[in-house]
């Protein structure tokens, strides 16, 4: 590396000074427009997923002039994406401004024309391996697949995937989500696989799909979209799901029933989600304010509350700027040390193996 002379850093922090004080005039008017817009409308944000419900509520806080319209909580990024299609032209509630999808669906939302390019002023923080250059989309945070499990029903707690197969887990084992539209539950497939051999991608989708077909026919699947209600009640005892949303889960259940949170010992599979605004937002302002507080300093450390390490996390945590409460409250770092990332490539080979075959291979109607 080129060390540059003095004069360029005085330079560098006079131009900085200057952008920052553009910044600021520019984020006051982003604030008057949103404002004068009145409403920002979310989908599928659940209220106990990576923390939303605070963040909304800051978000609120922060814009009391601004309300926010939730759209089905419980939906899957494949209906983020099919929300916006039917609602092209649509000025109405039913029209979303923001996406939160799964990383495979951030450039295909980007080829349809779905979606419009923002960069937000900490954009240079947020990794380039996970942001599309333009600003279509961008990561917001990540988790790893894990088992959630409720030990008043299950003795023994499953450590990998090969334990779930096991005739003691008969009738016990649900996925998060429909793996024909849920990026969760079609990255728990390619997990799956990849415990089995598979190569992450293509392969590790079909070997996943066996993997699931041996489940069904062994009687262990349960074709019920898990979460904290179906463990509590007993339906769906085991749940795989990302890790966030099993310790957020266990907080809301506070011990009735007592819940265990797995990391398994293979196939550990990081999942990274992303952000993006509507190409057909009725509130192009809010839409933009609202990723402005996402990437804030506030908005980040939100997402870290409710156990999801955001997009700026090395970035923050090498500034000093996460509070130690949040850190302790995390998992310990040795379960995240084996988590593979899959590239954009790989999640989409995938996905077109799960959606394309889940029906012919595995055969049940998740729902």
């Amino acid at each position: 590396m080129t060390t540059k002379p003095m004069h360029w850093l005085v330079g560098a922090a006079a131009l900085l000074a200057s952008t920052a004080l553009v910044h600021a005039e520019d984020m006051a008017a982003l604030e008057a427009a949103a404002k004068a817009e009145g409403m920002l409308t979310t989908i599928a944000l659940p209220h106990s997923w990576c923390g939303y419900g605070d963040v909304i509520a800051g978000f609120k806080a922060k814009y009391p002039e601004i309300s926010v319209n939730e759209l089905n909580p419980d939906a899957g990024s494949a209906d983020e994406l099919e929300a916006i299609r039917a609602n092209k032209g649509n000025t109405g509630p039913q029209a979303p401004d923001v996406i939160d999808v799964g990383l495979a669906f951030g450039p295909q939302s980007k080829e349809e024309g779905l979606i419009q390019p923002y960069k937000v002023s900490t954009w240079d923080e947020i990794p380039d391996s996970a942001k599309d250059p333009d600003g279509y989309w961008y990561a917001d945070y990540y988790g790893v697949m894990s088992f959630m499990v409720n030990k008043d029903l299950v003795d023994n707690t499953p450590t990998d995937w090969a334990d779930l197969l096991k005739p003691e887990y008969a009738g016990q084992v649900a996925l998060a989500g429909d793996p024909r539209a849920s990026n969760q539950a079609i990255l728990a497939v390619l997990a799956a696989g990849m415990a089995n051999g598979g190569a992450a991608g293509k392969e590790a989708g079909e070997k996943g799909l066996e993997y699931f077909k041996s489940m069904n026919e062994a009687g262990n699947f349960v074709p019920v979209i898990g979460k904290a209600g179906t463990l509590a009640q007993g339906a769906t005892p085991i749940v795989v799901m990302w890790d966030y949303n099993a310790l957020a889960a266990r907080d809301t259940l506070a011990g009735n029933p007592p819940v265990e949170v797995v990391v398994p010992k293979t196939g550990v599979l990081a999942g990274v989600y992303v952000q993006a605004i509507s190409a057909h937002a009725p509130h192009p302002n809010a839409a933009k304010l609202w990723m402005e507080y996402l990437y804030s300093d506030e908005g980040q450390n939100l997402w870290l509350k409710g156990y999801c390490h955001p997009a700026r996390f090395n970035a923050m945590a090498a500034a000093g700027k996460i509070p130690q409460e949040l850190m302790d409250a995390l998992p310990p770092a040795e379960s995240y040390e084996a988590a593979y990332f899959p590239t954009i490539e790989e999640q989409g080979a995938n996905k077109e193996a799960v959606v394309g075959g889940w029906d012919a291979v595995v055969g049940a109607n998740v729902q």
